[in-house]
């Protein structure tokens, strides 16, 4: 059976209704001459809130009834998709409640506050139940997934009909592997216009349950060690998710925590761009060759890194 409800006309709508939210973002090329593919990126991190969850967090907000949303919202989330679901709360006027690991960066969990979101912190794997609960005790409010809803994968998606008008030549796409809400989103809509395009979920080696789940044929657990790489990776996928990444995905791919500093340095010396390891995972695998030639296309997800960190990294730390 397959798993895929979503349609290219799901994605076409959703880019009407996020329009007084999110942006449409820049594609640029990456300005490295020695580089092994023709290599652009397309720059979520430039959204209000320095990330692409704000396009699904729309898109799923505005398409909730008055009723639903008067008990306010809430999410799981390691900081991006909480700043989404929070910056539409705030714009609606609503009450934002955000189930975080407590592994989250202070610099993420700060920015949902200062937007109105309350975080409830609690450990890693009860932290990831809530993604299967899609609620929490004594929370009320109406529960935004951060991938597993089609109407977030829609708003995703429209990254996905943006690089093809912007780079319709484009042989290869990279996008950071969290839950898979954004590269399920984004190949729903390459599949639909460019079937021949090759599409790879890209994850940090420290945390790669895709990559170990596509090899096996089935859902992996696998080992999990928390980096600055904070806004992807997990134990496991779930499984709607990894029926929908094998129907969509030509595979997927890692990168090391060292060549992913390396990418974040490479972006804020070259383009200027500043990017959270999530955000520089698909350049990192671009830059070493393991996505192959031609023209690449790599999603930067998000900028949202702590200060603190950024520097450790730009020093070579």
């Amino acid at each position: 059976m397959k798993a895929m409800t979503l349609a290219i006309e799901d994605i076409q709508r959703a880019r009407q209704v996020i329009k007084g939210a999110a942006i449409r973002t820049p594609l640029v090329q990456l300005n490295v001459s020695d580089a092994p593919a023709r290599i652009h990126l397309k720059l979520e991190n430039l959204q209000p809130i320095g990330s692409f969850k704000i396009r699904g967090a729309a898109n799923a907000m505005s398409s909730m009834s008055r009723e639903e949303l008067a008990r306010g919202v809430l999410t799981a989330s390691a900081g991006n998709m909480a700043q989404g679901v929070a910056w539409n709360a705030q714009r609606l006027s609503i009450p934002c409640t955000v189930i975080a690991p407590d592994t989250a960066p202070e610099t993420k969990v700060r920015a949902v506050e200062r937007l109105g979101g309350r975080v409830i912190k609690v450990p890693f794997d009860r932290w990831w139940q809530t993604f299967t609960d899609r609620s929490y005790p004594g929370v009320e409010g109406a529960f935004v997934h951060p991938f597993d809803d089609d109407r977030v994968m829609a708003g995703n998606g429209t990254i996905g009909m943006e690089i093809l008008e912007d780079l319709p030549e484009v042989d290869t796409v990279l996008i950071p592997w969290g839950g898979g809400g954004l590269a399920c989103g984004i190949a729903t809509a390459l599949r639909a216009l460019k079937p021949s395009v090759r599409i790879y979920g890209v994850e940090a080696s420290t945390a790669a349950p895709l990559s170990a789940s596509l090899q096996a044929g089935r859902v992996e657990v696998v080992n999990y060690t928390p980096s600055f790489v904070d806004g992807i990776g997990s134990r496991t996928v779930l499984p709607r998710m990894f029926e929908l990444a094998r129907e969509l995905l030509d595979g997927a791919k890692t990168a090391s925590l060292e060549s992913i500093a390396h990418a974040i340095r490479v972006l804020a010396e070259r383009n200027h761009v500043i990017a959270e390891g999530a955000g520089a995972c698909s350049l990192a695998v671009a830059l070493s060759g393991a996505a192959g030639g031609g023209t690449i296309a790599c999603v930067i997800s998000g900028g949202n890194l702590d200060a603190g960190k950024l520097a450790r990294i730009l020093e070579g730390a």
